[in-house]
């Protein structure tokens, strides 16, 4: 029998749930939650082998808990309306082994649960798409600039480097912060190492 934690906010969708999961015959709703931090307390008391849990809930999110538990033999599996690729890149850092949208249909959910206890792990197709579809949205000389800077070096030592003026490495790097949306060069090389885009 597989033992199952679930946390949602809305009571009416944790009752819909849990209603649902018991309906398979190896699967138990040992425990409900409707918060982060409840369902924190649960899966330590309760030693579940799956917590399912939404992402926005009060008192600690989703993701918050799933960092919390991470090490503990319990696996989570985020169930979420949110397909947000950030949302998605720290649920897999947490070490959650599940993420599904709640549009999914509901036999997918049961089946979902059963892989994941057999080692193997769901997430959302569109999510996985969103992932490496992704394209770098930086020219090669805006991401040789970039490099650069990760590497610590100031704008005149670019400009030495490239053979630039300096006036056009600051163009490269204000159109570098323009285009990845942030702003400054630390969250430039954070928001790139993220995405995977540097050599």
């Amino acid at each position: 029998m597989i033992r199952i934690v679930i946390a949602e906010d809305q009571r009416m969708m944790l009752g819909a749930l849990g209603s649902l999961l018991d309906l398979e015959d190896d699967l138990e709703v040992v425990g409900k939650a409707g918060n982060g931090e409840e369902a924190i307390s649960l899966v330590r008391r309760l030693k579940p082998d799956i917590c399912m849990m939404d992402i926005e809930m009060p008192e600690k999110t989703g993701l918050e808990a799933a960092e919390e538990l991470k090490g503990e033999e319990c696996k989570v599996i985020i169930l979420t309306t949110f397909a947000r690729s950030g949302y998605f890149q720290r649920a897999i850092k947490a070490g959650v082994k599940g993420y599904l949208l709640k549009d999914s249909p509901s036999e997918e959910l049961a089946s979902s649960i059963r892989l994941v206890m057999q080692g193997k792990r769901m997430y959302a197709p569109e999510l996985m798409d969103d992932m490496y579809s992704e394209e770098n949205p930086l020219t090669d000389r805006e991401k040789e600039v970039l490099e650069l800077v990760a590497d610590g070096k100031n704008t005149k030592e670019i400009a030495d480097e490239l053979q630039l003026k300096t006036g056009t490495v600051r163009n490269y790097i204000s159109t570098i912060l323009d285009k990845l949306e942030v702003k400054n060069r630390i969250e430039a090389i954070t928001h790139s190492k993220e995405k995977g885009w540097f050599k």
